[in-house]
């Protein structure tokens, strides 16, 4: 059965309906409403099945960040008689499992799911991880870094959700937008740890980003006239 976010395109292309596509062949109107049953019972089915496998990977992810936990907080107690750096381990996964199980259990629905998550738990998750480690700058730069990140993430996410059927663009256009947020972190960090704004590293990675960039809005644009397939 062909993917859903490409069926409608398959269709157009190939001059039929849904209907027909997933059935394999030209249907009689007298037929019509027949097969129309038939396929969305096997979508249901497919949709139970994948629901089902994702249940199932999302169960044994969980259970095996819950005995990562427990492995670390014992041996932390076993070394030291109370929990102390396991407690960093703790909260990492708690939240690495928050914004990730979405997105392992519902597929691309979940990915606004595990965007909003990450919104919400990152400044907190700096906060807390400062005070674990007792260094206040963990909090001040992470902060900082997190919020021009999540920008990007946020910016990333609408790109692709508005151009769905054309993710060559949205990618190209990812890399671009990269560029002037990589000056940015460069530009924070400097003005907060004192390092160099641009260094040789940095002119690379800008000039990487803006080919790769332009590789793949030509390759959209070929692909959308109809050049290459």
């Amino acid at each position: 059965m062909p993917d859903s976010s490409i069926m409608l395109e398959l269709c157009n292309i190939l001059d039929v309906t849904v209907n027909e596509l997933l059935s394999g062949e030209r249907i009689e109107m007298n037929n019509y409403e027949e097969k129309v049953n038939e396929n969305l019972i096997e979508f249901k089915k497919k949709d139970e099945n994948n629901m089902n496998k994702n249940t199932l990977i999302s169960t044994i992810y969980t259970i095996a960040m819950v005995i990562g936990i427990l492995v670390c907080c014992i041996c932390n107690i076993a070394i030291s008689g109370t929990l102390t750096w396991s407690l960093i381990v703790l909260s990492s996964i708690l939240v690495t499992w928050i914004a990730s199980f979405p997105v392992i259990l519902l597929g691309k629905k979940g990915v606004l799911v595990a965007m909003i998550a990450i919104s919400i738990l990152i400044v907190p998750f700096m906060y807390i991880l400062s005070i674990l480690i007792k260094v206040n700058e963990v909090f001040s730069i992470g902060t900082i870094m997190s919020i021009i990140s999540l920008v990007f993430l946020w910016i990333v996410y609408v790109l692709y959700y508005r151009l769905k059927k054309r993710k060559l663009l949205a990618t190209g256009i990812t890399f671009l937008f990269a560029i002037p947020f990589t000056i940015l972190i460069n530009s924070t960090l400097s003005k907060m740890i004192g390092e160099p704004m641009i260094d040789i590293w940095d002119i690379l990675s800008v000039f990487i980003l803006l080919i790769v960039a332009v590789a793949f809005i030509i390759g959209d644009y070929a692909r959308k006239n109809g050049y290459v397939r």
